[in-house]
């Protein structure tokens, strides 16, 4: 703050305080009154009289200007004077942030011992870690980690990644960044690899020309998700096997990705929670999956396939 502001700040404040000190003065001082005057108003049949302040009233009112007084030596409120306390937001943000840290590392040195694996069968570790996903994750994955369109489900057994601890970890300090490209395809392949897909998880129904002729067309797809279609964990690639579709389950929903690509971004927490946290929170994501474990399988249990609702792991 300038000193020109800062003056204009004082002088406004303090000439505030001193007016009302004069006001309370003129007003209240003998001025020869007689107690039946007086002010001339008259309403209704009733007169205003021109009385002093109740002294109950007039207390208060010196009060309140000691008050204020004090208020504005001990902190700061003329100006760029500090207050002789030397108070501020931040040191009082501080105070509080330390006194929380120390609540923190108390809390968590009871789990410094315990891997992600054991975390995830600690009821009171879980219990923190439930609360760190619904003010962290439940914004995409939702509430239940189910997820939605295009937001992976967190409770099946389908992993882009993997479920391994250390990869679970990765992904909540760093982020995921999962790019569909799009491959300039024509509408006649587009509607083939978009059926062939279909019956690559399983569906039944599909013609005997979109098999016959998926695998070749399918070969733009294997560099990423394999030969078999199963995916490929080390960049994300998802299991197109498995039934189990992040982008939605239907032909028009398949071929929609085949034509224009995705792009999909986990945020990286690194910033937004320490290390003890991360850890308790992958535990919880693991808890929350129904193969439990971290056996690294990249299958599913083929449930909730019509919509395309029962996605997979974060990207």
């Amino acid at each position: 703050m300038s000193n020109a502001w800062s003056i204009y700040i004082i002088v406004l404040a303090v000439g505030n305080i001193l007016a009302m000190v004069w006001l309370l003065i003129i007003t209240n001082r003998d001025n020869g009154v007689d107690a039946s005057d007086t002010t001339g108003h008259k309403w209704d049949g009733i007169e205003e009289l021109n009385n002093p302040l109740p002294r109950w009233w007039l207390g208060l009112f010196i009060i309140t200007i000691i008050f204020a007084g004090v208020y504005l030596y001990l902190y700061p409120g003329l100006g760029s004077y500090k207050g002789s306390l030397n108070w501020s937001q931040m040191s009082e943000y501080r105070q509080a942030r330390d006194a929380n840290e120390e609540i923190q590392a108390e809390f968590f040195a009871e789990f410094v011992s315990y891997d992600i694996p054991a975390l995830a069968k600690s009821e009171r570790a879980m219990a923190t870690g439930e609360r760190l996903f619904a003010n962290n994750c439940t914004t995409c994955h939702g509430s239940g980690g189910r997820g939605a369109k295009g937001f992976p489900n967190l409770t099946d057994n389908d992993w882009l990644y993997g479920n391994q601890p250390e990869t679970i970890l990765a992904s909540i300090e760093n982020g995921r960044a999962g790019v569909m490209p799009n491959l300039n395809l024509n509408s006649a392949t587009v509607a083939v690899l978009a059926r062939y897909l279909k019956h690559l998880s399983g569906e039944d129904g599909i013609s005997d020309h979109v098999i016959d002729s998926g695998p070749k067309r399918f070969a733009v797809c294997a560099a990423c998700h394999g030969a078999d279609g199963k995916g490929n964990q080390a960049i994300g690639a998802p299991n197109l096997t498995d039934g189990i579709w992040l982008h939605g389950g239907r032909v028009s929903d398949i071929e929609n990705v085949l034509r224009h690509g995705m792009q999909g971004n986990m945020p990286s927490f690194a910033n937004a929670l320490n290390s003890n946290e991360i850890r308790l929170l992958a535990a919880y994501v693991i808890s929350l999956s129904s193969s439990n474990m971290a056996d690294g399988s990249n299958t599913a249990d083929g449930s909730n396939t019509a919509d395309g609702s029962n996605t997979t792991e974060d990207e």
